[in-house]
């Protein structure tokens, strides 16, 4: 296949893939209004240099994403596709730059594969249509590495300072200790005479430096104290969600999120050790490195996010690349069924998952009975390909299949149904179409985002899992509350009993009391 064809291919693949409904939800909460919510306020400030949410400064992350989102609002106007498109955008940039970087380490064909591991994978695609930081971080944490494995050194300091302007420290500890754990593993100190550290020090400090400092200048010490202490060291030691401090949590996110290569990994980590040799060997030992390292990271970490571990997608996906064009290089294939048993198992249980899964929310049941009899003929498909016509090709190809597929049911008939459960939009669009304006709002934590977002009402937030709601009842004077039912349920009956139901949809509430 041509090289330029193959790029043509990525790019119509997995443009689709991450453009396709990209404004067809509206943000979800509490994550993504985040994000749009302080790229408004720098317009609306005219300061791009402190972020800022219901109106205050905050210091929750670098301006990288903010700067993009302000920049495509200005373009697009502030919509939901204009809060998503930067993601998207980087999505993009990353399956082209990934193309390319992994040609240089191996060969075309498995840049090729790798990419459309990479950008077919159930995580990717989500990320990549969310109005968060995580797919801008991958495509400059990703950048640097890539650009150390292919000798220039110098782009990997710049592209280290651009991934700690996105989500802070992580941006040069990340990739540095995985260098650091590859050369204590390969032997390999004289590649450290060739990296220009003293130079690069000074380039990685030129870019990210200046807003660190500026930020100190302007805020001081709270911003250090915030911006390091909690949002960095206070998040990896203390857990900010108890109840996901578990070993195994990742195990499930990493074998979901990598659908529909799920089943080709096992194969992949083996072979990847036992038959490999040279140059190869030494890429793939450092990819084993890059995505072990990621993974025990936030493994040991107390606060846990299942986008946390997405930085260790792009290795396992060279590793999976690698292999598929190994095994269809091979003149006889052998030992098929240890590539289409494990996919065959995982596709059939996340049939039966979606299946199942649907049925708990009845909106989506339709789409998810859909998505879970593709996934089943898929299922058919990829092991009959694999161990009756012994065509690996055909077989990955059908993987990709899978995963457009996938992200086109659940972007057409899945979110969009449900979409309401999980965004304030609807309750925000009443509250300014019937409410009085003049009358305070006490809104849930949770959703305090994107009420703010759509309805520009910073209101007085109500905290979770405390007695914020229960104290209300306390105080006089008319108000608003904007509730979860979550929170509405804890309530005891005689409080409940002084509510007067203003808005009730998708077990988001609103309530008036005088």
């Amino acid at each position: 296949m041509d090289k330029r064809l193959r790029v043509l291919i990525l790019l119509i693949l997995l443009g689709f893939n991450l453009l396709y409904g990209l404004g067809g939800t509206p943000l979800l909460d509490p994550d993504e209004p985040v994000y749009a919510e302080t790229a408004k306020e720098m317009i609306q400030f005219n300061d791009y240099m402190s972020p800022r949410i219901f109106n205050d400064f905050w210091y929750d992350k670098p301006p990288m994403y903010y700067w993009l989102v302000a920049g495509t609002f200005n373009v697009f106007g502030v919509n939901d596709f204009a809060a998503r498109f930067p993601s998207a955008l980087m999505g993009i940039a990353t399956v082209i730059m990934f193309y390319y970087g992994v040609k240089r380490l191996f060969d075309e064909e498995t840049g090729f594969w790798s990419t459309l591991v990479l950008g077919t994978s159930l995580e990717f695609f989500y990320l990549g249509k969310a109005a968060v930081t995580d797919m801008t971080l991958l495509f400059f944490m990703t950048g640097a590495i890539l650009a150390f494995l292919n000798n220039k050194f110098l782009l990997m300091y710049v592209l280290m300072g651009l991934a700690t302007l996105t989500k802070g420290p992580i941006g040069v500890v990340f990739p540095s200790a995985i260098i650091f754990l590859y050369f204590l593993a390969s032997g390999e100190w004289r590649t450290m005479k060739k990296m220009h550290i003293p130079l690069g020090a000074v380039i990685y400090f030129l870019v990210a430096g200046p807003w660190y400092y500026f930020m100190y200048q302007i805020h001081g010490q709270i911003f250090i104290d915030t911006f390091f202490g909690f949002h960095n060291m206070t998040r990896f030691t203390t857990a900010e969600h108890p109840d996901r401090v578990l070993w195994y949590y990742y195990i499930p996110v990493l074998l979901v999120g990598l659908f529909p290569w799920t089943g080709l990994l096992f194969d992949s980590v083996k072979k990847s050790i036992t038959d490999s040799s040279g140059d190869g060997f030494k890429n793939l030992m450092f990819m084993h490195i890059w995505w072990i390292f990621v993974f025990l990271f936030f493994s040991i970490s107390k606060t846990k996010l299942v986008s946390y571990i997405f930085p260790l997608f792009p290795p396992l996906a060279i590793i999976i690349g690698w292999n598929i064009v190994r095994v269809s290089r091979e003149r006889f294939p052998r030992r098929e069924w240890a590539l289409a048993i494990p996919s065959l198992i995982m596709f059939v249980l996340l049939s039966v998952g979606w299946f199942f899964g649907g049925q708990q929310l009845t909106e989506m049941s339709f789409g998810a009975i859909i998505l879970a009899g593709i996934t089943l003929l898929l299922a058919i498909g990829i092991g009959s390909t694999f161990l009756y016509f012994k065509d690996a090709l055909l077989a990955s190809w059908l993987h990709v299949a899978a995963g457009i597929l996938t992200m086109v049911v659940v972007f057409t008939f899945m979110l969009p149904t449900v979409s309401g459960r999980f965004s304030v939009k609807t309750a925000a669009d009443y509250y300014l179409a019937n409410c009085d304006k003049g009358v305070t709002v006490h809104i849930d934590k949770f959703l305090r985002p994107g009420f703010m977002y759509y309805a520009n009402v910073p209101g007085v937030e109500m905290k979770p899992e405390t007695s914020d709601f229960a104290d209300l009842f306390k105080t006089g004077g008319t108000k608003f509350i904007v509730v979860r039912g979550l929170e509405y349920r804890r309530l005891v009956s005689a409080d409940k009993n002084r509510l007067q139901l203003v808005f009730n949809e998708n077990d988001i509430y609103i309530f008036k009391m005088d």
